[in-house]
C-alpha cells in the first residue's frame, strides 16, 4: 500500500525559498538614496506637527501650529497622532520599497526640498524658539533604531510578494541590498547606545550571561517554530539552526568575556577584523560561499558561526565610535552643528574607505560580514543617524506618536511583525499575489502593526529587555 503524502502547512515552501536565493542584490548608491528617504520622511512629520505622548496627567496630544493664544492644544486623540504617522512615515516607505522603487532618486531629492522649505517657513513662525528645545542625541538615536526597526518589519514580509524588488533582497554571496544591512545594522545601533560606549560599568561577566538567556531562548523558539510549521528557511543566510538571535546572543557573550575601556574597543575591533578579513582572503571565504556541508553543527551553520567574528568586530566599532562621537568628555550628546559635523565626515571617510575596500580587497558580502561590508554599514547607518539628527532645526520637533510607542516597544514590534509574517505566509500564496492584492496585504499589514503597537504604547505596557 503507498503511504500517504504528507501534510504540510506550506506547500509552496521550495518555491518560496528560490523566490529568495541566488540575488545579486542594487547598488550602492541606490541604496544610499533609499535609505535617505526615510528620515526625511520622519523630518517631514516633524515638519507638519501634531502629535501624543504620555505623561503623568494621561495622553496629551501637541500640535506645533501656533496662532495668537497658543502653541500647544491638548487633547485625547492619539489615534489620529498614529494615523497620521502612518500616513506620512510608514506608508511612503512602502511604497518606495514597492510599486515606486523607480523613483527613489526622485523622491529623495523631493522629500529634501520639501523638508527644506518646509523647515525654513516654520523657523520663521517660531523664531523665538529656545535653542535648548533642540531634540537630544539620544532621541535621534531613537528615530534611528525606531527607522530600522519599520524597515525590517516591512521588508521581512514584503521580501515575499513579487512587487518587492529582488534587486532589495539579501544576496547571495556577494553585493549590496536593502536587506543586507539588517543585522548589521541591528548590531552597530546597539553598540553606539550601549553601555560599553557610554563608559557606564555593565558587571561581570555573569550578568552578561544572565543578559544574553532572552536572546538565546527567542533563537530556540524560531528554530523550534520555523521547524514544526515547516516555513521557509534561507539556508545560506545564517545556516541551517542559526538565526539572527543567536548572532546578537553571541556578539553579548563575546562583549561580556572581553570587556574592555570603549576608548581601545577601535583597537581591537579592528585587529578582530583585519585577522578575520586575511583567514578569508587565505580560503575561508571559498569555503563559506560554496555548497559544501558537513554533518557537524559548525558545518551546517558555518555562515552564521564564522560571521560572528565580522558582527563583533563591527559592534566594537560601534562602541569607539558612539564614545568618540557622542559620549566622550569632551562631546555635548546634544543635536549640535558641530556633532552633526563629526558624524557626517566619519561617516563620508567610511564611504571612502568602504568603495576601496570593495574595489581593491573584497567585494561587500553580508553571508561572510567581511570588512567591507562593516565599513558599508557603519558609513551608511551613519549617513542616516546624521540626518536624523538634522531635526534640530526643525522647530519643536520631538519624536512622532508612532517612534515613541515602538521605541518604548522594540522587541515586541519585532516579536509581533515575525508572527503576523508567518501567518500571512501560511495563508497566502504571497508568490502568486497579483500587485493590487500583494499592496493591499502589506498595506493592511503596515497599518495593523501600527495600530497594535500604538494602542499597546498607549496603554502603559512596555516590553523591552536590551
Amino acid at each position: 500500500m503507498d503511504s500517504l503524502p504528507k501534510q504540510t502547512l506550506n506547500p509552496n515552501k521550495h518555491l518560496k525559498e528560490q523566490f529568495v536565493s541566488n540575488l545579486d542584490g542594487s547598488s550602492i548608491l541606490e541604496i544610499a538614496a533609499l535609505l535617505t528617504i526615510v528620515p526625511l520622511l520622519v523630518l517631514l512629520r516633524y515638519s507638519i506637527g501634531f502629535h501624543c505622548k504620555i505623561d503623568n496627567n494621561g495622553v496629551k496630544a501637541v500640535t506645533s501650529k501656533k496662532n495668537d493664544d497658543e502653541k500647544i492644544v491638548i487633547s485625547r486623540n492619539w489615534k489620529a497622532a498614529i494615523s497620521l504617522d502612518f500616513i506620512f512615515i510608514v506608508f511612503p516607505m512602502l511604497l518606495f520599497f514597492t510599486v515606486l522603487s523607480e523613483w527613489v532618486y526622485h523622491g529623495t531629492v523631493l522629500l529634501s526640498l520639501l523638508v527644506l522649505i518646509l523647515s525654513v517657513t516654520a523657523k520663521r513662525s517660531f523664531s523665538g524658539l529656545q535653542r535648548g528645545q533642540s531634540l537630544s542625541f539620544r532621541a535621534s538615536v531613537s528615530s534611528y533604531r525606531v527607522a530600522l526597526m519599520l524597515i525590517t518589519c516591512l521588508c521581512i514580509l514584503a521580501v515575499d510578494f513579487t512587487i518587492f524588488p529582488r534587486r532589495y533582497a539579501k544576496t547571495e554571496t556577494y553585493g549590496t541590498s536593502l536587506m543586507d544591512l539588517g543585522v548589521g545594522s541591528f548590531v552597530l545601533a546597539n553598540a553606539v547606545v550601549s553601555r560599553q560606549a557610554r563608559d557606564v560599568s555593565s558587571g561581570n561577566w555573569i550578568t552578561g550571561i544572565k543578559a544574553t538567556a532572552p536572546l538565546l531562548l527567542l533563537g530556540f523558539i524560531r528554530l523550534v517554530t520555523t521547524s514544526g510549521v515547516d516555513y521557509q528557511v534561507h539556508v545560506t543566510e545564517y545556516g541551517v539552526h542559526w538565526n539572527f538571535f543567536f548572532t546578537l546572543a553571541a556578539i553579548s557573550i563575546l562583549t561580556s568575556f572581553v570587556n574592555i575601556p570603549a576608548k581601545y574597543c577601535g583597537l581591537l575591533g579592528f585587529a578582530v577584523l583585519a585577522g578575520y578579513q586575511t583567514w578569508l582572503l587565505s580560503g575561508l571565504n571559498t569555503y563559506l560561499l560554496s555548497d559544501e556541508r558537513g554533518t557537524d553543527i559548525i558545518s551546517k551553520n558555518k555562515e552564521g558561526v564564522y560571521s560572528i567574528l565580522g558582527y563583533w568586530g563591527m559592534y566594537l566599532l560601534g562602541v569607539h565610535l558612539g564614545y568618540r562621537l557622542f559620549y566622550g568628555k569632551h562631546t555635548n550628546i546634544r543635536s549640535t552643528t558641530s556633532s552633526i559635523a563629526r558624524v557626517f565626515l566619519v561617516s563620508l571617510l567610511l564611504w571612502i574607505v568602504t568603495i576601496l575596500f570593495d574595489n581593491y580587497v573584497e567585494r561587500i558580502s553580508r553571508r561572510t560580514c567581511n570588512m567591507p561590508y562593516v565599513t558599508w554599514v557603519l558609513a551608511q547607518d551613519l549617513q542616516a543617524l546624521g540626518i536624523f539628527m538634522l531635526s534640530s532645526y526643525i522647530p519643536l520637533n520631538k519624536l512622532s506618536s508612532l517612534e515613541e510607542a515602538i521605541d518604548q516597544n522594540l522587541l515586541a514590534t519585532f516579536l509581533l511583525a515575525n508572527l503576523v509574517t508567518g501567518m500571512v505566509n501560511l495563508t497566502v500564496d504571497t508568490i502568486f499575489a497579483s500587485p493590487f492584492s500583494s499592496l493591499l496585504i502589506l498595506t493592511a499589514y503596515a497599518f495593523a502593526l501600527s495600530a497594535i503597537i500604538g494602542t499597546i504604547h498607549f496603554s502603559g505596557f512596555r516590553l523591552k529587555f536590551w
